[in-house]
């Protein structure tokens, strides 16, 4: 007997499954069910036990009985083999000249066998179209300010951002914006100050996108103090609004407000 066994031909392994899993809708010609074959007799091929760098075509039987895939060799004995082992991950990496060689297993009668229909392409999940349609809503972040609006430098007294990095995603940090300014302004001026200072930060980091978290604001000593919370990552992230570095920038310079 030969010990060696190399590979077998993924379609004689396939078609015992399916064989086996063959359900009541394959019928005979009398309305009946047909009985599943006890094996099926393909090719196999076995390294030459005089010459091991040889193959040899051998005649197998593959039960359709057990659980487990049985090779029946032509002595009579059998070689099992489980499909996560090094074997059968084998048994499936034939060449085309195996193939070529094997061509007889595809006369294998599959009549048994439930006829397999067209496969459809999946469509999109329920998930995916919801988060397909929030992303199309979302916007630009622009700063609120209207056309008549002109800037004057005494109102924006100083900035300061703190980052904190997230442990578990990498690339993504959580930063606070404070910014003062001088008592009067309104609260759109104040939070384009905030937003400018974060998109001069954010350059200067490599963090293209930014998503608005939440804005607070206070009066101190005569003065407004503005807390602004974003998220800064790499990839554009979910959200109504997304601040673009660049745009933000190039916004800020348009319309005079300082971003350092």
């Amino acid at each position: 007997m030969r010990k060696t066994f190399s590979r077998c031909v993924g379609l004689g392994l396939m078609a015992a499954m399916l064989a086996g899993c063959a359900s009541d809708e394959s019928t005979g010609d009398n309305g009946r069910p047909k009985t599943k074959p006890e094996a099926l007799n393909v090719a196999v091929l076995q390294s030459d036990a005089g010459s091991p760098g040889k193959k040899a075509m051998a005649r197998a039987r593959i039960s359709t009985k057990s659980g487990d895939i049985l090779i029946l060799e032509p002595d009579g004995s059998v070689t099992p083999m489980a499909l996560d082992s090094p074997g059968g991950r084998d048994a499936f990496e034939v060449s085309e000249a195996d193939l070529a060689a094997l061509n007889e297993n595809l006369g294998l009668d599959l009549s048994g066998v439930r006829a397999m229909g067209a496969v459809r392409k999946r469509g999109p999940t329920a998930q995916e179209k919801a988060l397909a349609e929030f992303k199309a809503r979302t916007q630009p972040l622009k700063l609120n300010l209207p056309a008549s609006f002109k800037p004057d430098s005494k109102d924006f007294l100083a900035s300061s951002v703190k980052s904190y990095d997230s442990p578990r995603r990498k690339g993504d940090s959580l930063v606070e914006v404070t910014a003062n300014l001088r008592s009067g302004v309104d609260a759109d001026t104040a939070f384009a100050y905030a937003t400018c200072a974060l998109a001069h930060w954010a350059e200067s980091k490599g963090a293209p996108y930014a998503r608005h978290i939440r804005t607070l604001s206070d009066k101190r000593n005569g003065k407004i103090m503005v807390g602004s919370v974003f998220t800064l990552s790499d990839k554009k992230p979910m959200g109504l609004t997304v601040m673009t570095t660049k745009d933000t920038l190039q916004e800020c310079k348009a319309r005079g407000i300082p971003a350092a």
